[in-house]
């Protein structure tokens, strides 16, 4: 059974990649990637970040706070703690990528996630991302677990154009 598991893994990998579904970059441990990066900043350098906001993921299927609000190429440290006593986990990328990403969730739930702008927390752990906001703009975040996006667990980064001294 393992082995089907593995080879259907290996298969899912070539055909998104193949696809050209934007899941081009990145990859996970599960398999799958995607080119978040392009789309809703890039890793940030942790002695770089300004601020550090603190974000709880619960079994109300909810992140607190779940509406952040940054400026453009700004910096954050995330710390990111699982409060509840179900798996969760936090994602960041577009409307698009994180519904795309959560149907490979819901078919191959035992996939593990190792890219920067991820992090997946057994009850009671906390990890963190730190994220550069390169683009004006909404990023998304939610909870891919199998039905978690669906019951709501989900949260946005508002990225709004930093103020320079002739739009001040």
């Amino acid at each position: 059974m393992k082995k089907n598991s593995i080879c259907s893994g290996a298969m899912l990998a070539l055909a998104l990649l193949a696809s050209g579904n934007g899941f081009a970059n990145g990859t996970h441990a599960g398999g799958h990637g995607h080119d978040a990066d392009a789309s809703v900043g890039k890793p940030g350098i942790a002695s770089k970040a300004t601020r550090t906001v603190s974000i709880d993921m619960n079994d109300t299927m909810r992140f607190i706070p779940a509406d952040i609000h940054v400026k453009k190429n700004e910096t954050v440290r995330f710390v990111i703690t699982n409060s509840g006593v179900l798996k969760h986990e936090l994602v960041l990328g577009t409307e698009k990528e994180l519904k795309e990403h959560y149907e490979v969730m819901k078919k191959h739930p035992e996939m593990e996630h190792a890219d920067p702008n991820m992090v997946t927390l057994a009850p009671g752990k906390s990890g963190e991302i730190v994220w550069q906001f390169t683009k004006a703009g909404k990023v998304d975040f939610a909870c891919l677990q199998p039905g978690h996006y669906d019951a709501g667990m989900k949260g946005a980064v508002n990225v709004k154009k930093a103020l320079t001294k002739a739009t001040q």
